[in-house]
C-alpha cells in the first residue's frame, strides 16, 4: 500500500495530496494554499479543490490559494489577481 511508503518515494502529486491533508489536520482558522493542485492533472486537481472547499466550508476556515489555474481561479468565492506587481481586485 501507498501509506508504506516513505515521503521521498511518493510521486509530485501524491506529495501535494498528502501536504493538503497534512495542512487540514490542525483545523486552521486561515488555510495558505500556493498552487495546491499544481502536480496534478486536470481531473485530479479538481477534485482536490471541491474537497479543500467544502472542507475549509464545513469547518469557517479561510482560505487563500494561488493558482495558475483559470479553471479553478473562476470556481473561487473572490478572485484578485497580480498584474505587474500590483493587486487587482476583480
Amino acid at each position: 500500500a501507498r501509506a508504506d511508503h516513505i515521503p521521498g518515494r511518493l510521486s509530485g502529486g501524491e506529495a501535494q495530496r498528502v501536504a493538503v491533508a497534512r495542512a487540514l489536520i490542525g483545523d486552521p482558522l486561515l488555510l495558505l494554499a500556493d498552487e495546491p493542485t499544481g502536480n496534478l492533472d486536470e481531473g485530479s486537481a479538481a477534485v482536490v479543490f471541491e474537497l479543500l472547499r467544502r472542507l475549509c466550508r464545513a469547518r469557517g476556515t479561510a482560505t487563500l490559494m494561488v493558482t495558475h489555474s483559470q479553471r479553478l481561479a473562476a470556481a473561487a468565492d473572490r478572485t484578485l489577481r497580480l498584474e505587474h506587481g500590483m493587486l487587482v481586485a476583480q
